[in-house]
Order: C-alpha cells, then structure tokens, then sequence
C-alpha cells in the first residue's frame, strides 16, 4: 500500500512501445508505456482495453475512423475491435488490461514483448 508516482517509474525507462508493469489489481495490470509513431493493427479478442494518456496526445486509428485522445483522457477499446495507437510525437500512457494481455494482442512484430518488466 505504497503511493506510485508515475513521472518517477517514467523517468526509469526510454524505450519506446514497451510496456512497464506498475501495478496489480485484482487480476488486472496497471502498464504505462512510451509510444511515438504507429503501432500495428491488432485486436484482443478476449478483452478490452483501456488506454489514459498522461502527456501528450495519441490517437486511436480503427478500421472506420479515427479518434483524437488527448492528455488527461482516455479511451477504452472493446474486445474484438480492430485498434492501433498512434502518437506524432512522444506520448506518455497508461493501460489496464487482465494480467498475461499480450501488447500486439492477435499480430506478431518487433513491437511484441512477452515477459514484462515490472518496475
């Protein structure tokens, strides 16, 4: 029962588009991750999703539209639903999603990690 502060556990990494574990609840993981740039197209047939931007701005590309997030919003993705984050310019997330979600969900690619880190 310790206070997490997210700009520390931020300033602990500088990759790109690989998930940190922060947090548990329940059966539920707190993730944040740096993005910039596209992320592939993929789906999580088994859950949904929820995507909170901490700085920055993303935007949710989906197969008939797409939806601008800014900082201090978020956007939860439904399971099945074709998604890509996208951000123009360094974004700061956090996501939470049952524990073992895979990040690229149904894709394989560089963007693919298995065995989080948490920190």
């Amino acid at each position: 029962m310790e206070r997490i502060n997210l700009q520390k556990k931020f300033s602990l990494f500088s990759e790109q588009w690989a998930p940190k574990i922060v947090a548990q609840v329940n059966e539920y993981q707190v993730k944040i991750a740096r993005i910039e740039g596209d992320f592939p197209m993929h789906r999580h047939e088994e859950t949904d999703e929820l995507f909170f931007v901490v700085q920055g701005a993303i935007r949710m590309d989906f197969e008939d539209r797409q939806v601008p997030v800014a900082e201090g919003e978020m956007i939860v993705v439904p399971r099945g639903v074709l998604h890509r984050p996208h951000a123009d310019a360094e974004a700061r997330i956090m996501m939470f999603e049952p524990g073992g979600t895979l990040n690229t969900g149904d894709v394989t690619s560089e963007h693919t990690r298995e065995d989080l880190e948490r920190i």
